[in-house]
């Protein structure tokens, strides 16, 4: 039986979740397996893996052959280090502490550069967030100005339509007052002949 690591696709639609398994490589890719390593969600920046280092190690050095992807998460985890350490130690090239202490190095190295990958990414985030809210505040800030400018238009016109009635209304008084005088003058003169 020919066993592969592998990964095995769950999660939604555009939206992938993948289990890192061990299994008979002739059963379906989600079909049944011997036994679940880890997961791997693509989605995250960074990629967020979980593997069970020692039985991924296991099985890598009994001989299961693992997919490309798997191989790379297997790479990026430290298992194929780990294994060729191993095989130093066994050709005795290396002592286990000497192995240990460079695994260690590796690892707090690579820790260190997926804390400034996050740091990076939250830096971009920041950033892009900064930006969105500026061209949000001019995008408000026009949107102010147009409406100011309409209300001002609008109150200008009340202004002269009130102008234009109170004048109206003057003109009307002083017409009326006319009117009336003249009635009046005429009144006077006709007793007079």
């Amino acid at each position: 039986m020919a066993t592969r690591i592998r990964l095995q696709r769950h999660g939604k639609k555009n939206q992938p979740f993948y289990h890192i398994v061990v299994a008979d490589g002739r059963a379906p890719r989600d079909g049944r397996y011997i036994e679940r390593l880890g997961t791997y969600n693509p989605l995250t920046n960074p990629a967020d893996v979980k593997i069970d280092f020692e039985r991924a190690l296991y099985w890598v050095e009994v001989g299961a052959q693992p997919s490309d992807t798997a191989k790379a998460l297997l790479r990026h985890e430290g298992v194929y280090l780990m294994k060729h350490l191993k095989g130093g130690i066994a050709k005795g090239a290396l002592t286990e502490a000497q192995a240990q202490s460079k695994f260690d190095a590796w690892k707090q190295d690579r820790t260190s550069k997926m804390n400034n990958v996050k740091i990076e990414g939250q830096k971009a985030a920041k950033k892009e967030m900064e930006k969105r809210l500026e061209a949000e505040t001019k995008v408000k800030e026009a949107m102010q100005a147009k409406v100011a400018a309409k209300l001002a238009a609008i109150a200008e016109a009340e202004a002269e339509a009130k102008r234009k009635a109170e004048e109206e209304a003057a003109a009307a008084a002083a017409a009326e007052a006319a009117t009336e005088e003249a009635p009046a003058a005429e009144a006077t003169e006709t007793p007079a002949e």
